[in-house]
């Protein structure tokens, strides 16, 4: 009696697996959104869904005439609602490690696009003016470009074009600098622009101890290939953040390794490249 007032008294292969796609939709939907503000809201949309199925099924015409003209006018709400989930989404699907990642690479090559690399003279620059705003407990955010464009972030700051040097970068964050407030991006061998706005991650289970940069570094990160390096005003510890995972840089030759992941080197690459300079 119950499958046939749900219609499923006929059960087939193609049920199954429409039942299969629709249970994982809805898996990978909470997973992305678990740790998000958005969770509530989509829990919320979800109930009015099922009450809607209901209510139809039970041919209860007021109560589902009333849900559909709800949820019709809510398909709009949705998409405003959850536009950043659904830029993250897409995002996730089309990078390079998600569904279309494959397809990505075949089209990156046939481009000729490649991971902006950042040289071995500037990755020394840019980790000796790290080390000294560790020292001297200088905020920093630093924004390293690779494959994906940054150009809406750039056009929210001021346009340097400048080599990466040690003195500019120190001077950039220099507290009383008009441009210290925000981030510097960086890509490949050049400094592109500075005083630059990112966007804020929509997770809620970051640690306390992570302050607006983090929180920044980690938002950016998520929406892009990109990778960030912090510095903390208050404790002058540095972190290197990447697909929104923030790790602790516990010293300098760490640094120069998250940096030769980050430019799609290896680490024998470049031990091996640091090996031929010593000969």
């Amino acid at each position: 009696m119950l499958l046939w007032t749900f219609g499923f008294l006929k059960f087939s292969i193609t049920d199954a697996l429409d039942i299969l796609m629709v249970a994982l939709m809805i898996f990978f939907v909470f997973r992305w959104i678990r740790q998000t503000t958005a969770m509530n809201i989509f829990l919320a949309i979800f109930l009015l869904f099922v009450i809607g199925f209901v209510t139809e099924n039970l041919n209860m015409k007021l109560m589902s005439g009333i849900m559909k003209i709800i949820l019709n006018v809510g398909v709009i709400a949705i998409i405003v609602i959850f536009q950043p989930e659904i830029r993250h989404f897409l995002n996730k699907i089309g990078g390079r490690d998600g569904i279309a990642g494959e397809w990505r690479r075949i089209i990156d090559k046939v481009l000729g696009r490649s991971v902006s690399s950042m040289g071995d003279d500037s990755t020394t620059e840019l980790i000796e003016a790290v080390k000294v705003m560790a020292e001297q407990k200088t905020g920093a955010l630093i924004v390293i470009s690779r494959k994906d464009s940054l150009q809406q972030i750039i056009e929210t700051g001021d346009t340097i074009d400048a080599n990466i040097n040690m003195r500019l970068i120190l001077n950039l964050f220099f507290k009383n600098s008009p441009l210290h407030d925000g981030a510097v991006i960086m890509n490949g061998d050049r400094i592109v622009a500075a005083r630059c706005t990112l966007p804020l991650t929509g997770k809620t289970n970051i640690p306390a101890r992570f302050g607006m940069r983090h929180k920044a570094a980690i938002g950016v990160t998520e929406e892009c290939d990109a990778a960030v390096i912090v510095v903390s005003e208050e404790t002058g510890g540095v972190s290197f953040v990447k697909d929104g995972q923030v790790r602790a840089v516990k010293d300098i030759t760490r640094l120069r390794e998250f940096l030769a992941e980050s430019g799609g080197r290896t680490d024998k690459e470049t031990k091996a490249e640091s090996e031929g300079q010593q000969d």
